[in-house]
């Protein structure tokens, strides 16, 4: 005899929950985002997050997967695309002016800004955010030492210049944050490039 299947299939979009759950988290913060209105984003019950995510952090962590695979594909590419690591970054930091300003979405970067008020309840979501900005550190300075080694820059310049562009495109993040225009943005993106070692 057949066992009668308890409980109903989940009957939602998981992409489309997902990015709801997105733009609420990129507009509140982890910690500000209730369950509340998380819930009422995405269109489903608390019980429905609780069977398909587990739990808020549990949701967080697939929204950030989300937000990498369908918002930061031009940081990737401009470091693999460019012939040279100055032309490389140069591209990262104008196309991140774009990014953290473009119209009918939060503004700023997602990974930069959603956990940062450093509270115990957000250490596990932290952690997961600081291992996406060490990844994004990590592959920045993979391109710039790849450049020393094509004598673009010394070798010696490549961790302290990588830390650099890495703060320039968090602190562009914030000042997003606050309201700068994107041709703001894109004038510190320009002054920034001035550092390059000559």
């Amino acid at each position: 005899m057949a066992t009668k299947q308890r409980g109903r299939p989940r009957s939602f979009d998981r992409e489309a929950v997902l990015e709801q759950a997105l733009r609420m988290f990129w507009t509140k913060g982890y910690e500000a985002a209730s369950v509340a209105d998380l819930t009422r984003a995405m269109g489903i019950g608390a019980p429905s997050l609780y069977a398909a995510f587990g739990d808020k952090a549990g949701l967080f962590r697939d929204v950030v997967d989300h937000y990498m695979a369908h918002y930061c594909g031009y940081a990737e590419r401009a470091l693999r695309e460019e012939p040279t690591a100055r032309a490389a970054l140069a591209r990262l930091l104008r196309e991140a002016a774009a990014e953290f300003t473009t119209e009918g979405r939060p503004r700023g970067c997602l990974v930069v800004f959603a956990a940062d008020d450093g509270t115990t309840a957000s250490a596990e979501v932290e952690q997961t955010l600081r291992e996406r900005r060490r990844q994004f550190a990590v592959g920045l300075e993979a391109r710039l030492r790849q450049g020393a080694e094509a004598g673009e820059l010394g070798a010696e310049e490549v961790t302290a210049l990588a830390r650099f562009a890495h703060a320039v495109f968090q602190g562009m993040s914030q000042q997003a944050r606050d309201g700068a225009r994107r041709e703001e943005l894109e004038a510190v993106a320009e002054r920034a490039m001035r550092a390059w070692p000559r």
